[in-house]
């Protein structure tokens, strides 16, 4: 046989092979990295040039006795290196004689606990590594707990370091008898498989260890190559459309990673948003023709005739069990440092589809120890909660347990674009369905025809005692004076009245705002031109407001004003209290004020009357 056959023949069996994703986790310094490093090692998948260069890197960390630190092999980054802890999610590949592996080493430390939940939610199967001096770790049940919430339900429990409590089967079983009713009891994996290691020694790894043979366990090694995988995925045929491919006038393609199921040329799909159907005429793989794909397949499809596609849409076939809906029920995981606030707008990443959106409702939280169900008002960093989701627009989806990559999503903060959260759905809401926007004859443009100006908003915001009611108020008479009909929406005047229930809290805060801005929405429909007065220190619930109204009606006055002026004009020492210490939450002293970037206008009532300040505000309207 050729070296060419050979080499064919040998692609050809690695292609048979099945791939198992796995994920190792578990607390800080339980031996995550050194367990993988050592499955390599005793699988013989190193290379001697590696080997080399491991025993100069370990001896320069101070390895003692020539050995080879194995954590080395998928600690890659310098601060990994440094620190002796994982950091960010390396992924190997490496095959043996009956299975193709894609491993990711996950962090144990808490703060990294984000990267862990992106290596989880694509693995099949997880290693748990426990530290056998240490025993069962809060990490160890948040990671317990995450990897069972992101669907995988196959785990290896691998005591790790025996030989640092003299192999002792008393110190395994008492680990286990605690893991399976602290952690196991609570949760729903189908199968535990619990294994004693030294993954320093590789005892119990590939072979079994004969100071470990009163263990009832194959190596870790026979585990994963046995590793039977059931999910429960849906079937039928799913494509989010990642982009319109358009090289030329003759070709329209659709690309995106097939979700779910399989298709042929010649079948027939039906865009799940609008039930449009069309036939596939192609599929390709890259730049190869195809007969037929199947899921996680990077495809490129055409169909038979024209019809409305793109970006964020799913292709879907007759039977697709797709959910229609904006609102839906969904479990959530915190990353950021800042906590999670009912109503406040966040952008969720479903699938190709970025849509604004915000909880609506915290149902409970988990606490980690005891897997019990808190009562929660949001969700501080790592902590896991059951939320209600509002999003501004109806997507489709499914529920994670029939398909992860439709039943997922990311949560972005709008100001700093980054991600600060991470879910999965469980099922739609129905009630969705049955509140609809109701259209009325008369609209807007019909009450502007009839009072012959359009009405605006002007958003005066500032700190207390900036001048912001005594400008506003002075701005109304004069526009009342020309026969407009005007509001004022005061903050001080609807926390008597519809705002009445709301403290001073940062979520009391953004519920404030929520609520005047929609009153004011009301008042402007009806043709009112509004002068709203509030401090509104978040940029974010600003310019939220502001997106409720079209770009000319929305106008945004920035009150300034220097904090020696503000206490000056201070009847009531508020500001000298807060300074004290004795009032918490106070706006420009404990609690922050962030300044409008690019308001239409901005008054600096340091040096001008109120008059003067006026007369800016008019002769701005004036000009528009």
């Amino acid at each position: 046989m050729t070296a060419k056959h050979e080499i064919k023949e040998f692609i050809e069996k690695q292609n048979k092979l099945r791939t198992l994703r796995f994920i190792t986790c578990g607390s800080v310094d339980d031996g995550k990295s050194t367990l993988l490093g050592r499955l390599l090692y005793e699988a013989q998948l190193i290379f001697d040039d590696q080997i080399d260069n491991l025993l100069k890197d370990s001896k320069k960390l101070g390895t003692q006795g020539g050995e080879i630190d194995f954590a080395l092999l998928v600690d890659g980054l310098a601060a990994e290196r440094e620190q002796g802890i994982t950091i960010d999610v390396a992924y190997r590949f490496f095959t043996t004689e009956k299975r193709k592996f894609i491993v990711a080493d996950s962090p144990g430390h808490e703060q990294y606990t984000r990267n862990m939940v992106t290596a989880a939610s694509g693995a099949d199967l997880a290693i748990i590594l426990i530290d056998a001096r240490k025993g069962v770790l809060e990490q160890t049940k948040r990671h317990s707990f995450i990897a069972n919430l992101v669907g995988i339900r196959n785990i290896i429990v691998a005591v790790n370091k025996m030989d640092l409590v003299s192999h002792s089967k008393d110190v395994f079983t008492s680990i286990i008898s605690t893991y399976k009713k602290e952690v196991a009891e609570s949760l729903s994996f189908d199968k535990i498989n619990f294994v004693p290691v030294s993954a320093l020694l590789g005892e119990n790894i590939t072979k079994k260890s004969k100071k470990l043979s009163w263990a009832n366990s194959k190596p870790i090694m026979e585990l994963l190559e046995d590793a039977e995988v059931e999910k429960e995925e849906s079937t039928t045929f799913n494509l989010p459309v990642q982009y319109v491919s358009r090289p030329n006038l003759d070709f329209r393609g659709f690309c995106g990673s097939v979700a779910s199921g399989k298709a042929c040329i010649g079948d027939q799909l039906i865009v799940a948003s609008s039930n449009q159907n069309a036939t596939i005429n192609d599929i390709y793989i890259g730049d190869k023709k195809v007969e037929s794909c199947g899921p996680n397949d990077s495809i490129t499809i055409t169909l038979d005739r024209e019809i409305d596609i793109s970006r964020g849409d799913i292709l879907s076939d007759a039977t697709s069990e797709l959910e229609n809906s904006n609102l839906f029920n969904a479990n959530i995981i915190w990353f950021d440092s800042s906590k999670s606030l009912k109503d406040r707008n966040y952008l969720f990443k479903i699938g190709t589809k970025t849509i604004n959106g915000k909880v609506i409702k915290y149902k409970n939280k988990i606490d980690i120890n005891s897997y019990m169900k808190v009562n929660s008002d949001g969700l501080s960093m790592n902590e896991i909660g059951e939320c209600e989701v509002l999003l501004d627009e109806s997507i489709c989806f499914m529920s994670y347990k029939k398909v992860r990559s439709l039943g997922s999503f990311i949560i972005i903060d709008r100001n700093t674009n980054l991600t600060i959260g991470a879910g999965v759905i469980n099922h739609p809401l129905r009630r969705s369905e049955n509140i609809v926007w109701e259209k009325t004859d008369i609209d807007l443009n019909s009450r502007v025809r009839l009072i012959g100006r359009r009405p605006k908003v002007l958003w005066f915001t500032g700190l207390s005692g900036s001048g912001k009611s005594t400008i506003s108020n002075l701005v109304e008479r004069k526009l009342f004076e020309d026969g407009v009909l005007t509001y004022i929406l005061d903050g001080d005047n609807l926390r008597h009245g519809l705002n009445r229930d709301l403290g001073f809290k940062e979520g009391d805060r953004i519920e404030n705002l929520r609520r005047a801005g929609e009153v004011a929405k009301i008042l402007h429909d009806a043709g009112v031109f509004v002068l709203a007065s509030f401090i509104s220190p978040f940029l974010s619930d600003r310019k939220i407001v502001r997106s409720l109204f079209h770009e000319d009606d929305f106008v945004e006055i920035y009150i300034k004003c220097d904090l020696e002026t503000l206490m000056s004009r201070d009847p009531k020492k508020l500001y000298k209290k807060a300074l004290e210490g004795d009032i918490p939450n106070f706006t420009g002293i404990s609690s922050p004020y962030e300044e409008p970037k690019n308001p239409e206008i901005l008054i600096d009532t340091s040096g001008i009357e109120p008059n003067e300040a006026v007369n800016q505000i008019l002769s701005y309207l004036e000009k528009k």
